[in-house]
């Protein structure tokens, strides 16, 4: 299962793009909110998400993804439960991919020291020891992926589906949503 993790004020794009497209690609999928089942995005979408923190059951899940959105960041930052769980996943070797301001939390627990990633254009002050890759859509460096920014959603959906469905199921996911990115 891949664990999307919602912060209130989470970038709306970057979470249900690849959710979509994994889903598309017959990857079980759970939108993972802080506390309660709806979380309001940082424009002013709500969304039912299918479980709780609380719910999840780190055993089950192959890879946990942030979406950016700073509201979002600063309510996964602010929720040890959350930090815990992502320490946990990667160092049990899941994937732990993050797009836009989310790589800085990756970096903020030392995940990212020496590792290729990219973030949001001028958030790089806050990626620590990162080895930044300014102006690439989509970092994979190991079992971490980072993704620049909203506009990188499509590449990046889709790379996550490779990871974890291979290049075939990725392109034909490509195919059907028609991205010509």
């Amino acid at each position: 299962m891949v664990c999307v993790l919602l912060g209130s004020g989470f970038e709306e794009a970057e979470a249900l793009v690849p959710a979509d497209l994994l889903r598309r690609a017959g990857v079980e999928v759970a939108l993972v909110a802080l506390q309660g089942t709806e979380v309001t995005g940082g424009h002013g979408i709500t969304v039912k998400a299918d479980i709780s923190l609380d719910q999840v059951d780190p055993g089950s899940i192959e890879m946990i993804f942030l979406p950016g959105g700073l509201g979002g960041v600063e309510a996964i930052s602010s929720c040890p439960q959350a930090l815990e769980l992502i320490r946990r996943l990667y160092a049990d070797g899941r994937y732990v991919a993050a797009i836009c301001a989310a790589p800085t939390i990756l970096a903020k627990l030392g995940l990212l020291a020496g590792k290729r990633a990219v973030c949001y254009p001028g958030m790089e002050a806050q990626m620590s020891n990162a080895i930044l890759q300014n102006g690439t859509p989509i970092v994979t460096d190991g079992i971490l992926v980072t993704g620049e920014a909203a506009g990188s959603v499509f590449s990046f959906g889709l790379k996550l589906v490779e990871l974890l469905k291979g290049p075939a199921i990725s392109e034909k996911v490509r195919e059907s949503v028609h991205y010509h990115g």
